[in-house]
């Protein structure tokens, strides 16, 4: 059996795999309050929003504590082009100027639905190729398939990683 560490120094020196269940547990809620801490929302976590977290996603993205939580927690597996695409979509559909519609689709092609794209979202070719049609002359609803594809996409897989994670659960243990 492992001895344990004696000192916060022995600790510090530690791999994430050597450092008692406990302890990492203690990092993910420490890093997961100092991320709530900074974030800029005027909304405050109450006890019980978390826990309605877990009924649905479109419950945890309609809070922006819990957008905000989920984008932190797929960032934390460097898995947040989904749900940050989702969000540019979401602010999309506000544009009203056609002007700032037409850039702003572009952008959002450029960095998410081309092949290659620096935060290419996993679409098929189909939708991509349906998508860079409509980016030629765009309306609100162009990325509308892509982004209910990125949403069925996060609601099987990232969601129920997020519901179980240690993450997740240092929360709900923070605010209880």
């Amino acid at each position: 059996m492992p001895s344990l560490p004696r000192t916060t120094l022995e600790l510090d020196n530690m791999t994430k795999e050597e450092r008692p269940q406990q302890s990492r547990r203690k990092d993910i809620k420490m890093r997961l309050q100092d991320i709530l801490m900074r974030s800029p929302m005027s909304e405050k976590l109450v006890p019980g929003e978390s826990l309605l977290w877990s009924q649905s996603l479109e419950t945890l993205l309609r809070s922006k504590t819990g957008k905000a939580t989920f984008q932190a927690f797929l960032k934390s597996e460097f898995s947040d082009e989904n749900i940050e695409f989702w969000m540019k979509c979401e602010d999309f559909k506000k544009i009203r100027s056609n002007a700032t519609l037409t850039s702003r689709a572009k952008k959002i092609f450029d960095r998410y639905i081309q092949a290659e794209a620096p935060r290419e979202i996993n679409i098929d070719h189909k939708t991509r190729e349906i998508i860079k049609h409509n980016v030629q002359t765009p309306t609100r609803y162009c990325f509308d398939e892509a982004q209910k594809i990125v949403f069925s996409l996060m609601e099987k897989d990232s969601y129920p990683r997020f519901l179980r994670s240690d993450f997740y659960r240092a929360l709900l243990e923070s605010v209880a």
